[in-house]
This record gives structure tokens, C-alpha cells and sequence, in this order.
């Protein structure tokens, strides 16, 4: 059983375990008041346990198996509500099927659709919805801004999926997957600040700053 992990230096409150086959991780982030889980993929009674006995919402950052396995029984433990982007809400409800074969989850019913340039207010902290196809079609990024969150001397907070990670971005050879999308996502988030905390959905956490020196110099050409 991995531990719970911290992320420190962000403006808000920031734990992960990492689970699943493909270690996956599972972040859970608080003001405070409000919890929200990022991409439950397996166990979560142990999230929910994890986060203190209290989840307030969940987030998905995209419709693959590995980021959403765990989601539907999460919601039933909590009564959270599920956020998801109007493009993959479809296939991680059960109503669509990706053409390639990927291994089966549970349905979860999406009860908040959001698309690039929405704010979501969770708690007191209002998110940003970058959309970042590629890896997925509705591939998502979140951002808080420290002024809005529990901790504003902290670094803002992006939530990243499978869309970069440390020295790396998402593969997009599967379904949906585009390296075009990929390019014009990548120039989205290379505007943020370089103290920006990154949470990939798999790997190390990382900052806009350092991978301005990697991918963005590879894929973006460093673009700000």
C-alpha cells in the first residue's frame, strides 16, 4: 500500500497516492474547507479514507480507464459530484466507446460538463478549465491562481492528467489522440507562469519553469 504523498509549495493543500496498475496519481486537494479528488482510478474506499472520510467533488481529466476506474464507486461512497469534459463525459458515462479496445470500467454518471474556459467553483477555490486535446479528445487542465487560494504566497496549481509531465508529454497514438492538438495544447500552458506546480497524472510533480527548458523548448518552441 503506498503512502500519502505531499506537494509542498502551492497555494492550496496539496496529497496524493499513487494506485493502480498503471500508478496512477490520485490527488486530493483542500482549501480547507472543500476537498476535491483528481482522477480516482482504483480503490476508493482508501481515496475516501485517505482524504479524511470527506470528498466534495471529483474530478476527471480525461475518459481513460486508468484515470476514471474508480470514479462511479467514489461517487456513490461520497455523493460527490463528477466533473468531466463535455467531449469525454460521453465515453466515461458508458454512452460511447473509444474504436480501440482499452480495458472496461464501471460507468459514472458526469454531473458537471465543462469545456475550455470555464471556472469552477469548488469551495472557495474557482479553477480554470484549460482544454488540452491530444492524449484524448477532452483532455483537460486545471489551474488555480494563489490569489484564490488557502495559501496566497503559495505557486499557482495546475492539474495536468496525462497531458505533461516531467520531461515528457502524453502519448497520442491512441483513439482520439492527436500530435497537432497535442502542439497547440502544449503553447496553452507554456503561457503560465514558470513557478506553476504541475500534477501529472502519472510520475514526479514538476513546474511550467523546468519544462519550459524541455518540452515546451521541444514541442513549443519555448513559447510564453
Amino acid at each position: 500500500m503506498s503512502q500519502l504523498l505531499h506537494v509542498a509549495g502551492g497555494c492550496v493543500s496539496i496529497e496524493y497516492l499513487v494506485v493502480g496498475m498503471l500508478e496512477n496519481n490520485v490527488y486530493l486537494i483542500s482549501d480547507g474547507a472543500t476537498t476535491i479528488a483528481v482522477d480516482p482510478t482504483a480503490e476508493p474506499q482508501r481515496i475516501l479514507e485517505a482524504a479524511g472520510g470527506k470528498i466534495d467533488a471529483i474530478v476527471l481529466t480525461h475518459r481513460h480507464f486508468d484515470h476514471v476506474g474508480g470514479a462511479a464507486d467514489l461517487r456513490e461512497l461520497t455523493g460527490a459530484p463528477v466533473i468531466a469534459s463535455t467531449a469525454d463525459a460521453p465515453y466515461i458515462c458508458g454512452e460511447r466507446t473509444d474504436a480501440e479496445p482499452m480495458p472496461r470500467w464501471k460507468p459514472c454518471p458526469v454531473d458537471v460538463v465543462v469545456s475550455h474556459g470555464d471556472v469552477v467553483e469548488l469551495g472557495a477555490m474557482p479553477w480554470k478549465v484549460i482544454g488540452t486535446p491530444g492524449h484524448t479528445p477532452g483532455s483537460i487542465c486545471l489551474l488555480l491562481a494563489p490569489q484564490f487560494g488557502s495559501n496566497p504566497d503559495g505557486a499557482p496549481v495546475l492539474i495536468a492528467g496525462d497531458t505533461l509531465f516531467e520531461a515528457s508529454i502524453g502519448r497520442t497514438d491512441f483513439s482520439g489522440g492527436s500530435m497537432g492538438d497535442m502542439v497547440h495544447s502544449l503553447k496553452r500552458l507554456a503561457t503560465l507562469p514558470d513557478e506553476t506546480i504541475v500534477l501529472p497524472g502519472h510520475g514526479n510533480t514538476t513546474t511550467i519553469g523546468a519544462e519550459r527548458q524541455r518540452v515546451f523548448a521541444y514541442y513549443a518552441g519555448g513559447a510564453r
